[in-house]
């Protein structure tokens, strides 16, 4: 008996081992005082190789990515090395992002990628078109992304000096922000717009610009958008007020929606249906005419009504100006012809008759 349980001790041990997380394990080599130690708890071979394709990618109707960080793959605690292979579908977009821990040099595999990064406020915009066989390196912290030009899919590999580089979508999370702040940043856009344009924000990696998708005959469809930034009391969209009791109630003035011509509604949201939009107008107008009878006043609809019928009947008196002209200039011409009765049959210009015979 004791010597069984002498050694179901150690199996138990290496159980435990075996059975660990990937965080209870990286936790370990964290506090691991030696990297001898650290190879200790890394005691199977194995515990050295990655397989990307063993790996969750990140997935988009653009492309996908298999990355190699500190949270699934141990081995890299303290040695400050991360990786990502990515696949760019036809004019797909890795879409523009940051690496707050990390500078990334991007290696391409096949094909070619155009590029972009800025690195800070004041920076110039740095634009390339990387080759295959060529790398480029992405600042930490820079806003930067990468497109597929092509109709055939690219594959890249980055490489990032950090562990733990992480990642920040820009759009998702700058729309994340409360509403009222993004409107007001943008030009006071009002905040209806920002929502309707944070719920259209397609998830990384992206389908790119039109006129790649023009021409590779590739419709803007089928484009998840599921990694929108959570909302809480500080950062709720306007439909998410009532639900949300601690948030404070938004101003009148943010909620209004802007049309092509400047005027403003409060419509859901601004729609790419020409139906919805012809909605939207007329809904305006009628919000209009309502508030000023209200207020005793005339309503910009009854202005319109008005600038309408004098601009037909300025177009009258316009067109019967022109008749009456077009008449006294064919009557001119008329008058420019006249024969007086004792000259009627007689020639105008004198014969040599009387010379004749």
């Amino acid at each position: 008996m004791f010597a069984s349980s002498k050694l179901l001790v150690p199996l138990a041990v290496a159980a435990g081992v075996l059975a660990a997380s990937p965080a209870e394990q990286v936790a370990s080599l964290k506090s691991a005082p030696t990297q001898n130690d650290r190879i200790k708890i890394l005691d199977q071979d194995s515990d050295f190789v990655f397989n990307f394709f063993n790996a969750t990618p990140a997935k988009g109707a653009g492309g996908s990515s298999f990355s190699a960080t500190v949270s699934n793959f141990p081995v890299l605690v303290n040695n400050g090395l991360a990786m990502t292979i990515g696949f760019l579908e036809p004019c797909g977009m890795n879409t523009p992002h940051t690496h707050p821990r990390a500078t990334e040099m991007l290696y391409v595999v096949n094909g070619t990628l155009t590029t972009g990064m800025i690195a800070e406020n004041g920076a110039r915009f740095v634009f390339n078109q990387i080759e295959t066989g060529s790398a480029q390196v992405f600042l930490q912290g820079s806003i930067h992304y990468q497109q597929n030009e092509l109709c055939d899919p690219v594959m890249f590999v980055a490489a990032l000096n950090s562990e733990d580089p992480g990642v920040e979508s820009i759009a998702q999370r700058y729309f994340g922000l409360p509403p009222d702040v993004v409107a007001a940043s943008l030009g006071d856009v009002g905040v209806e717009n920002v929502a309707w344009i944070e719920s259209q924000i397609p998830d990384n990696f992206a389908l790119g610009r039109q006129e790649c998708l023009d021409r590779c005959g590739i419709k803007r469809e089928g484009q998840l958008s599921n990694q929108r930034q959570p909302r809480v009391s500080g950062n709720a969209l306007p439909n998410q007020m009532a639900s949300m009791t601690s948030m404070s109630t938004w101003p009148a003035s943010s909620t209004k929606v802007y049309g092509s011509a400047g005027a403003s509604s409060t419509s859901t949201h601004n729609s790419r249906d020409p139906s919805q939009q012809t909605a939207n107008v007329l809904g305006a107008l009628a919000d209009d005419s309502d508030a000023a009878t209200g207020a005793g006043g005339i309503s910009n609809t009854v202005l319109i009504a008005l600038c309408a019928v004098v601009g037909v009947m300025g177009l009258g008196y316009v067109v019967i100006g022109a008749v009456y002209i077009a008449g006294r200039r064919k009557q001119s011409r008329a008058n420019r012809f006249y024969v007086r009765p004792e000259m009627a049959g007689r020639a105008r210009v004198p014969t040599d008759e009387k010379y004749d015979s």
